[in-house]
């Protein structure tokens, strides 16, 4: 008997943990539990929850009969996913040759510091902002150049990166 259709769990923790891992069965079962989309699987999981935790990865491979090393390989292996909680807002700051040449590093030091973050830390405390360097986003003519989600921010600046920053930051408020 394994994790998914263990009964001798008393009834409250059981239903507590298979409304906690719905959104997972839904996306399961829009595979039909074939390991073979497991990559299709936790892009679609990472999309839900913004990263992978260890729970649902182990969670994952009991319900594909799968060992969780396994998944775990496949979800640490590729940089597309992330093992770790991530903002809402992923800011990605280029820091290839032409944006490092034209001043990418004052940029991400802005963002750094209105953000608040210290050394090491990549995403804020309330989930809203996550931070990276990335080595190139394929827009050199733009340099320096940031990625907020999807949308590109071309020739940034410091002054204008923090504009970016309370703008996104006022929008979230006025949702609230």
């Amino acid at each position: 008997m394994n994790a998914v259709t263990d009964t001798r769990r008393p009834a409250g923790s059981r239903q507590d943990g298979m409304r906690k891992f719905q959104k997972v069965n839904d996306i399961l079962a829009r595979y039909e539990h074939d390991a073979t989309n497991l990559i299709a699987i936790l892009q679609n999981v990472q999309d839900e929850y913004r990263y992978l935790p260890q729970d649902i990865l182990t969670y994952i491979a009991t319900a594909l009969g799968r060992s969780p090393s396994e998944v775990f390989g496949v979800a640490s292996f590729y940089s597309q996913f992330s093992l770790e909680p991530k903002g809402k807002y992923e800011i990605r700051v280029c820091d290839g040759t032409a944006c490092h040449v034209r001043r990418s590093i004052p940029v991400l030091q802005a963002i750094r510091q209105k953000l608040r973050l210290t050394a090491g830390e990549k995403t804020t405390k309330d989930l809203r902002f996550s931070v990276e360097t990335v080595s190139c986003l394929g827009a050199c003519g733009l340099a320096p150049v940031v990625m907020v989600n999807e949308i590109v921010y071309p020739q940034m600046t410091p002054e204008k990166m923090v504009k970016v920053i309370n703008k996104i930051n006022k929008m979230e408020d006025e949702q609230q």
